[in-house]
């Protein structure tokens, strides 16, 4: 198409889009004095948040939720479990429930037991909770829910494969023919090369992480999911893993060029050391920020995408919104497309510096 044309259709797309703009507004002149713009902020962050009970549509009655297990754990023993569903009314007037013998009262998504004695939450100006502790939370949230249910996915996909790899003398099919390239890659493209000859010491812990990672990040776009691996959390305790496993596994090289440096001036011992020890922590650090700011921000852009039509609705109109849809729906694709293969790409990058990182701490300096 020749840039003559193009610019045409930019300007009649422009024409188009604005008229029906004109129209809306002038439709709903009077009723959008009485409206407030939709604000998508609540929406998005309750998504991308951990939470205990797992919200897929709809508001009040007619919503479709699952109240999950609340298990706390306090100074006075365990609390629970219970359902959830003791909390639903009490999101905005925070109104006291009785669990035994316990008062609990949840703010802001998380569950305290208020002081022994005490019946009613109190509050101070800046609306911090005051006659109330924070118990431990063991609790089956949104988050966790969703790892077994990746879980399960890996045990089934796994050990259909299993099976049929025993049985089948033939080359693969179906599912294993889909697994069995990513286990030879990951095995062949990403330890070998980077550990060496002790790879198969550290082979299983690196597919679980690939996999692992790898299904969370594909069942966190399925509509209603939870923000596994978008949660720092999760990513905190993977590279958490990571740090003591390459630590561990440090031999005397590697833990030598950590306290003394080759080649480095008796001077400039004083600053490389320090240097060199905040570099044990610097590289999970990545890793954590890496996996969480990636897998948060597809969410947040397809949320933000999708929360388009509603602004549009509520500001402009009706019309607005049915013609704001298409082009929304059609990024919101796109950009679907975009997430399923930064799911692929983040559980290889995470793999690939854990190798890295083992294999620099592992290796023989001659």
């Amino acid at each position: 198409m020749s840039s003559f044309s193009l610019k045409n259709f930019f300007t009649f797309l422009a024409l188009f889009l604005a008229s029906l703009i004109q129209a809306s507004a002038s439709q709903t002149s009077q009723e959008s004095l009485d409206k407030t713009t939709y604000n998508p902020v609540p929406a998005i962050m309750h998504h991308i948040s951990d939470s205990h009970e797992w919200h897929f549509w709809g508001e009040g009655e007619g919503s479709a939720t699952i109240h999950l297990p609340v298990i706390l754990w306090s100074k006075d023993g365990l609390i629970g479990p219970f359902f959830s569903s003791k909390f639903h009314h009490n999101n905005d007037d925070h109104l006291v429930v009785k669990i035994g013998a316990h008062n609990l009262v949840k703010v802001h998504g998380k569950i305290y037991k208020l002081n022994d004695g005490q019946q009613h939450a109190t509050f101070d100006s800046e609306h911090h909770l005051l006659n109330a502790t924070l118990p431990i939370d063991f609790s089956i949230t949104k988050n966790v829910a969703s790892m077994f249910l990746a879980l399960f996915f890996l045990l089934l996909f796994f050990g259909i494969s299993g099976y049929k790899a025993k049985r089948n003398k033939v080359a693969p099919s179906g599912l294993l023919s889909f697994l069995e390239p990513l286990v030879l890659f990951v095995r062949d493209d990403i330890v070998k090369p980077n550990i060496g000859k002790n790879y198969q010491k550290y082979l299983p812990y690196l597919l679980t992480l690939f996999f692992f990672i790898l299904m969370n990040n594909l069942v966190g776009l399925l509509p209603g999911s939870a923000n596994v691996t978008g949660n720092i959390a999760i990513t905190l305790v993977l590279s958490s893993i990571t740090l003591l496993v390459t630590n561990i596994s440090g031999n005397k090289s590697y833990w030598g060029h950590i306290f003394n440096p080759p080649g480095v001036p008796l001077a400039l011992m004083p600053i490389m050391i320090p240097i060199e020890i905040i570099g044990i922590f610097t590289k999970p650090f990545a890793l954590m920020i890496r996996l969480f700011a990636n897998i948060s921000a597809g969410h947040i852009i397809i949320l933000s995408l999708i929360s388009l039509i509603f602004m549009a609705q509520s500001g402009l109109g009706d019309i607005a919104a049915w013609s704001l849809s298409p082009i929304a729906v059609i990024f919101v694709l796109f950009m679907d497309l975009i997430e399923v293969l930064v799911a692929f790409l983040q559980a290889y990058i995470f793999t690939l510096l854990t190798s890295l990182f083992i294999g620099l701490a592992t290796v023989d300096h001659h």
